[in-house]
Parts: structure tokens; sequence; C-alpha cells
């Protein structure tokens, strides 16, 4: 009896050292291991929305060693959404590995219908005023059209992708597109593999020309008669959002780019 309890022990024991830490991984002591990156003061999301948004920001920034951070006020004290960025940083000191790091952060000014992103130190370099302003010009719409999830996901998605381009790269441009070149090697194989076909069928020997009796054939008539002329007109879709401004340097003396706009 002594035995088969020392072996019901040892069984115990390694149910709890191996089965109970595997499931708090997945669990509650992988969230608690989470940064907040998302900060939603103004309450756009549920608290589901809130949770799958962090675990996606907290994703990305660990692929760019950057923070991608969100925040959403409804601006009670009236203050200018750059000005409220930039104390964020001085405030929170965010930073993928140390207080006031690489971050790159989205205030959304409820009060004003204003936008601001901002990058500092990696992200300062990695999304400079060009690249911010692209990723607002993503965004913009679905913030209008209040899908704000969306216009997250967004942004974090873009952030990523762009920050794995060089500085001074054109990360919109179609040679980086994976569907491009893609299909560039698709058309690329066709038109080898259909030379090849048409090569292997020998060479055509017989044309128009070649049982036609020139002492009888020629032009008969010829006439040119205007009809009618048609005008297309386009329309040219117009931006709402408006845009000013860019970087600048907190009061801590942290320098960032930027994008402003409305939505």
């Amino acid at each position: 009896m002594r035995r088969i309890g020392a072996i019901l022990t040892v069984l115990l024991f390694f149910a709890v050292a191996f089965v109970t830490p595997a499931g708090m991984k997945t669990g509650e002591a992988a969230a608690a291991g989470m940064k907040q990156l998302v900060y939603d003061e103004a309450e756009l999301l549920n608290s589901q929305e809130r949770d799958e948004l962090n675990a996606m920001a907290n994703e990305y920034s660990a692929r760019k060693e950057t923070d991608i951070i969100i925040v959403t006020s409804r601006n009670d004290d009236n203050a200018d959404v750059q000005k409220m960025t930039e104390d964020f940083y001085d405030e929170h000191a965010p930073g993928y590995d140390k207080p006031h790091g690489n971050a790159v952060i989205l205030t959304l000014d409820m009060k004003h219908r204003e936008v601001y992103l901002a990058g500092f130190y990696k992200a300062k370099t990695y999304l400079d005023d060009d690249r911010l302003d692209r990723i607002r010009n993503k965004i913009t719409p679905d913030l209008s059209d209040g899908d704000y999830l969306l216009a997250f996901e967004t942004y974090i998605k873009t952030a990523d992708k762009y920050m794995g381009f060089e500085p001074g790269v054109d990360p919109d441009n179609l040679l980086y597109n994976g569907w491009f070149q893609l299909a560039v090697s698709v058309i690329i194989g066709a038109g080898i593999v259909g030379t090849m076909a048409f090569r292997s069928g020998g060479r055509v020997t017989v044309n128009g020309h070649t049982y036609e009796d020139k002492a009888t054939s020629g032009v008969l008539d010829q006439r040119d008669q205007y009809l009618h002329t048609t005008v297309t007109k386009q329309k040219i879709a117009k931006n709402n959002s408006s845009s000013s401004g860019g970087g600048g340097t907190t009061s801590g003396g942290h320098s960032h780019s930027g994008s402003r706009g409305s939505f």
C-alpha cells in the first residue's frame, strides 16, 4: 500500500508541475505578461475587441522591436492632439526594451475628431512624416465611418509592414508587392512556355500572299466617313480629411516624426 501511495504522490507531482503551468501559459499568465498598448479612454471598443487588439499590438510590436500604441480620448481638457501624444510619451515612457524607447503612437481626439501619429527613435527613422501620412490616409476612411477596430488593425499591420523597408524606399511600390511579383512570374513563365510551344510546331511557310494574283488584286474603293464624337467625364474623388504639421519634440526632449489630420 505504501508503494502504491508513493507512486500516486509522484504522479500527482508531475501533474502539478507540467499540466498546471502549461494551462496558465495559454490563459491568465500569458495575458498578464502582455504590455498594455491600447488605451481606449474614449471607449470606442468593447472589452473583447480591446483585448484582441492589445494582443495583436503586442505580437506585431515584438516583430519590429517597437511598441505600437493606440490612445483614444474624449479630450475633456480640450488639449491639442499633438501635445496629447507628446505628453503621453513623456509620462508613460513607452519603449520596446526600455523606457522612452522605440514606439509609434496613434492618438484619436474624439472631441475635435482629429488623429495624430508619432514615431519615436527607431520608429522615427523607419516611420518618417511621409510614411505616417500614408498610414493616416489608409485609416481615415474607416475612422470617418466609425469602424475604429478595422482602422486600428490597419494601422498596426501597416506600421509593421513599413518598418520592414529601409528609409527612403517607397513601401507601396508595386515591385515590392508579393502578389504583383507572383503575377509577373506567372506571366514570364507563360511567355516562355508559349514560345517553346510555338517553336516546337515548325515554321509556317504559307501566308496571305502565297496564292494572291497581283494582276487582278487591288483596292477597289476607299472612303472615310466621320460619324460622331464621344466625350467621357470622370469624377475626381475628394479627400475629406485635412492634414497639417509633422514631427516635433516633446517637453521631455524626445524628438519624433508626425502626421496630423481630421476624420
